[in-house]
């Protein structure tokens, strides 16, 4: 598809949550969500790597830029600055070792450096707050509002898929795709191979981090679930439901899990177990995801087979 088509989705999305949703909220978690899916789609869609990392990243953003704004009173441009940088840096960390590893080794690093993220930010509660995480997060005063806040949300996430656009459609992005298809093939043409998951990661956990910042101030908390290694679970069924491979996909991803979690959670204490069902399905029934579901209805309904020939059938049946 093309990238200004699949910008136009993205900026269609962002405005149509407020004509049909009610939360300011929930809307913002949609589009926070996302942009972890962005990130992740970068590495497993695009890159071949199947990371259960990615709380890591999202849990350094919420903290750096509860740290900065309640500790140091930064200026939240700064902190939010701060909270992508600090996603890059642990995601080059992560990744200078995860790299180095294939296959079922590079995921059981990639879990291991969750759990250890998880227990580092449990114990050192002087600095992340342990158990209870950082309360009282603040918001500029021209975002005191759940759909104000949603507004500079939509800018973020308008500003990365614009950036990442450009990332998987450039030259970088064509030569992550070849990594994915064949590592051997594109080893022999000469590429380093590390140098080209290494910047993956980094640009990953950037966005990331810059999802967990966001998702800080709009809790107003940074918990210790955002470094669970569960919110990299998250983070990954989000990107499978939506379609690997397809930026746009993560979007849908996003918006899937979160509205329909949130609608499931009211009908139900145990609606995991729905959810979980559900995902079974999808898993069977739609392996490319909803955007693979959505690219099967445009083929058969705008893209019919042509009818074959009436002089070929006649010569098929004389044959």
């Amino acid at each position: 598809m093309p990238r200004k088509i699949t910008f136009l989705l993205a900026l269609i999305v962002t405005l149509a949550l407020p004509l049909f949703m009610r939360s300011g909220s929930l809307a913002s978690e949609v589009l926070i969500y996302a942009l972890a899916a962005l990130g992740c789609n970068l590495l497993l869609g695009y890159t071949g790597l199947l990371s259960f990392g990615q709380g890591i990243f999202f849990g350094l953003g919420s903290y750096t830029i509860a740290i900065l704004l309640t500790r140091l009173q930064l200026p939240m441009p700064l902190a939010l600055l701060a909270a992508i940088a600090m996603g890059a840096v642990g995601a080059a960390v992560v990744g200078w070792v995860a790299i180095r590893q294939r296959g079922t080794y590079f995921v059981m690093l990639t879990l291991a450096f969750a759990q250890m993220f998880y227990f580092v930010a449990y114990t050192a509660s002087g600095l992340t707050g342990g158990d209870n995480g950082l309360l009282d997060v603040p918001r500029p005063a021209f975002m005191d509002t759940p759909w104000k806040y949603y507004a500079f949300v939509a800018v973020m996430f308008l500003i990365a898929f614009g950036l990442l656009l450009r990332v998987t459609d450039s030259i970088f992005g064509r030569t992550l795709l070849a990594i994915r298809d064949n590592e051997d093939r594109a080893a022999a043409v000469g590429y380093n191979l590390k140098r080209f998951k290494l910047l993956a990661f980094v640009i990953s956990g950037a966005v990331t981090g810059l999802a967990g910042g966001l998702h800080a101030m709009m809790t107003g908390i940074a918990p210790l679930s955002n470094a669970e290694y569960h919110t990299s679970e998250m983070i990954l069924v989000i990107t499978v439901i939506g379609g690997t491979g397809n930026l746009f996909a993560s979007v849908l991803g996003s918006a899937f899990y979160v509205l329909l979690a949130d609608w499931l959670s009211t009908l139900w204490p145990r609606w995991l177990l729905l959810l979980g069902l559900l995902l079974i399905g999808v898993s069977i029934g739609m392996q490319r995801g909803l955007w693979g579901l959505g690219e099967a209805v445009w083929r058969r309904v705008f893209r019919k087979t042509p009818s074959v020939p009436a002089a070929t059938e006649v010569q098929g049946e004389k044959a």
